[in-house]
């Protein structure tokens, strides 16, 4: 084998772990967009961008101390977190937290949980694959 052979197999064994971790990923948010279809049938697709003001948005039907996703999830993705009573919390972003996301009843599992802390309500499929893209685009 010449050294570009061996090159291109090298690499493409690296992307095969990846690959692994997106594919479950991927399954979730096609799960919330057939769900977002079904609630609207104009639905286009998810949006990083309508996903990063929901991160950000302060609200006030949830409870007082967690008035937006940042409370707990710090202001950049990127960064780790920390609850009201202190425990630290992984980095959202995929970039960091590679693993994030890709067992559809965890995720389920926090998103009612933090929707409902924030948002005092759970979250529409629509924001769900929105937030989750904007997640994965970072």
């Amino acid at each position: 084998m010449n050294i570009k052979t061996l090159a291109s197999l090298f690499l493409a064994t690296l992307a095969l772990p990846l690959t692994s971790v997106a594919a479950p990923r991927d399954e979730v948010l096609a799960q919330y967009a057939v769900a977002a279809k079904a609630a609207s049938p104009a639905f286009s697709g998810f949006s990083a961008t309508r996903g990063e003001k929901l991160h950000v948005t302060k609200f006030a039907g949830g409870k007082p101390d967690t008035p937006a996703c940042t409370s707990c999830h710090a202001d950049s993705p990127r960064s780790a977190g920390r609850t009201p009573a202190g425990k630290s919390i992984d980095a959202v972003a995929v970039s960091v937290t590679p693993t994030r996301y890709t067992d559809a009843a965890k995720v389920e599992k926090w998103f009612k949980r933090n929707c409902n802390e924030v948002l005092g309500r759970e979250c529409s499929a629509l924001e769900k694959g929105d937030w989750l893209s904007y997640m994965i685009s970072l």
